[in-house]
């Protein structure tokens, strides 16, 4: 895994060359100025014509450095990222599968019978959920990143019943009251394909859901205007600081260390979701909550209307 202070000898590289760079080309500037006055009046075109093509040729190559210099640094963060990202993914497996194993072995052993029974495969199902979301998450990013177009076409979705839809299950499924998530959703509907308006929702539902305070406390809101469906998902944890709103939605990325990182995850949730709303030409932004703490996501879809019955 990259540490931090990887980052600090290209940077201290870089700055070097750029700093031998501006010497030289101060010292090259000086010479050929000098030159070009000492010299009689019909050589000194020659100086001049050196210092302007010198000139421009540093510049170029002061360009090239500090684009060399941006692309190491994005390159050792992604490989980071992609480190962490390899922590968490054997973390999320290896998890479930020991607890699953460990349950097997319990039954395989010796009888358990009554309640004791039931919490086994209460508990053996939430691990194999666990592992189904995971795995439904890493196709969804291969299919996201696959050149060829979408085999379905595109339909009118009914984005307030696929939000209906997941609500129901992500409570279900972590343990939360109906009264602990609010949701007031407009009959709107969205030309896209299914998929990806699933894959959107259901990412956004369980970033409010894994994020949330404690009690948990979420709202869903759906609106519709002049062709557009602002989707709303507030909740009330910590919230993001300000100077994390564009990273969290990069691929792989996750604030802190990974080894000790309370939150499950991937780090592919939120890229997800902005993947899916630039593909339907929209934009997803991270907003404070009012008067509370907590993070609100606000998605803007075009080519959507409501849906008449």
């Amino acid at each position: 895994m990259f540490e931090r202070k990887s980052l600090t000898w290209p940077i201290l590289l870089a700055i070097l060359m750029i700093v031998g760079v501006v010497g030289l080309t101060i010292g090259w500037i000086l010479l050929n100025v000098f030159n070009a006055i000492s010299v009689p009046n019909q050589n000194s075109s020659v100086y001049w014509i050196l210092l302007s093509v010198g000139s421009i040729m540093f510049v170029f190559i002061l360009v090239g450095i500090v684009l060399y210099l941006v692309w190491i640094i994005q390159n050792i963060n992604l490989n980071r990222r992609q480190s962490n990202f390899i922590d968490a993914v054997t973390h999320e497996l290896k998890t479930p599968i020991a607890s699953l194993k460990l349950y097997l072995q319990t039954l395989h052993r010796r009888p358990v019978e009554g309640e004791q029974r039931i919490e086994f495969y209460r508990t053996m199902m939430e691990d194999v959920d666990r592992l189904d979301r995971l795995i439904n998450q890493l196709l969804d990013v291969a299919r996201l990143q696959q050149k060829q177009a979408d085999p379905a076409p595109p339909e009118w979705v009914g984005l307030d019943e696929v939000i209906r839809h997941f609500v129901s299950e992500l409570t279900t499924q972590n343990s939360i009251q109906q009264e602990q998530v609010k949701i007031e959703l407009a009959p709107c509907e969205i030309f896209a394909h299914r998929v990806d308006a699933e894959i959107l929702v259901r990412n956004l539902l369980e970033n409010a859901v894994k994020y949330a305070g404690t009690p948990p406390a979420i709202e869903v809101a759906l609106t519709y205007s002049d062709g557009f469906a602002t989707l709303s998902v507030l909740d009330n944890g910590t919230g993001v600081p300000r100077h994390l709103r564009r990273k969290i939605f990069q691929r792989f990325y996750r604030a802190g260390d990974e080894l000790e990182r309370k939150q499950s995850g991937t780090g592919l949730g939120l890229f997800l979701v902005r993947s899916i709303v630039q593909r339907l030409k929209g934009n997803v932004r991270v907003t404070d909550v009012p008067r509370q703490s907590g993070s609100s996501f606000v998605v803007s879809l075009p080519n959507a209307r409501l849906r008449t019955t």
